[in-house]
């Protein structure tokens, strides 16, 4: 019999890990609970859960590397590694049970997709869906390996992909996707210098503007309505964030260029590219073959 340890990672979730805890108690042999220097309930309630809560100092740097505490107290044979706003549903402990029964199998590791609940909304576009997150696996195989936030289990052997999503409580508040933003583009300059930047003061448009165009247009975050373009323009911002804070770890540095002169021809290509990729975006979601026709005509000239 294949035993899964739910191994759940948290800091001040006191609002969150009850129906987490609920939601794995079904599928887990175990849970274990990593309680990260917690000042509010979060610990209290998780013992009413579980008597495997182990305690360490936050580190809001290290978010993830966190998480591979709990995974050395694991008992089981699976490792599932959850956050407290994400849920196990009836449908994915079902998946789960079934794919890990093969003995047999060389697959020591699967991508599960998150079903993410941004502002109220199951969020289908943007990019955010279907989010794979690798975070089942055999124990001894898996491990974070990076202090970069939202990087990826590392797996040492052969994965996989299940269909049933993790439901996640994603961002509830503007303000808690502008606290997290604080944290998490830290961590996204800080890997930006480590990976040899080059310092061009028009990144300070070109990286917010191609977020947008990627989340809007290319993951036709439009289809999700005002959330998608709030989000998209979330985004925008969240990437000019990490251009000004690797900015600052350069001193500020100044530009010698002339800062007007250098941004009429981006300008220029700014509002070709918006113009096509809304050209674009109308072909693609018109019915009327006569005006896709049209469109697309209009958009190669």
């Amino acid at each position: 019999m294949n035993k899964i340890s739910v191994v759940i990672s948290a800091h001040n979730e006191e609002k969150n890990i009850e129906d987490c805890l609920k939601s794995a108690q079904e599928l887990a042999y175990e849970i274990i609970v990593v309680d990260n220097s917690s000042t509010d309930k979060t610990g209290e309630i998780a013992r009413k859960y579980t008597k495997k809560v182990f305690e360490q100092k936050n580190d809001p740097k290290n978010i993830d590397l966190q998480k591979n505490l709990g995974f050395s107290k694991a008992t089981g044979d699976w490792i599932l590694s959850l956050d407290a706003d994400e849920r196990i549903t009836p449908e994915l402990a079902a998946e789960i049970r079934s794919r890990i029964k093969d003995l047999r199998s060389k697959v020591q590791g699967f991508e599960l997709p998150r079903k993410n609940i941004i502002f109220g909304k199951w969020i289908e576009h943007t990019g955010w869906y279907p989010d794979y997150q690798l975070r089942l696996f055999r124990k001894g195989k898996g491990k974070y390996m990076s202090s970069k936030v939202h990087e990826q289990i590392i797996v040492d052997a052969e994965t996989d992909r299940l269909s049933s999503p993790i439901h996640h409580e994603n961002y509830q508040s503007i303000n808690q996707f502008l606290n997290r933003m604080i944290i998490y583009t830290d961590s996204e300059a800080n890997a930006l210098i480590k990976n040899g930047y080059e310092f061009n003061y028009l990144d300070s448009i070109r990286m917010p503007f191609q977020e947008f165009l990627r989340r809007f247009f290319s993951e036709e975050g439009y289809k999700d309505g005002l959330h998608g373009l709030v989000l998209s323009l979330l985004m925008a911002f969240y990437h000019l964030i990490i251009f000004v804070k690797a900015w600052e770890k350069r001193k500020f540095i100044e530009t010698e260029e002339n800062i007007l002169e250098g941004f009429s021809p981006e300008s220029k290509k700014i509002h070709e590219e918006f113009s096509h990729w809304i050209s674009r975006a109308k072909e693609k979601e018109t019915k009327n073959p006569i005006k896709k026709i049209l469109l697309k005509a209009t958009r190669r000239i």
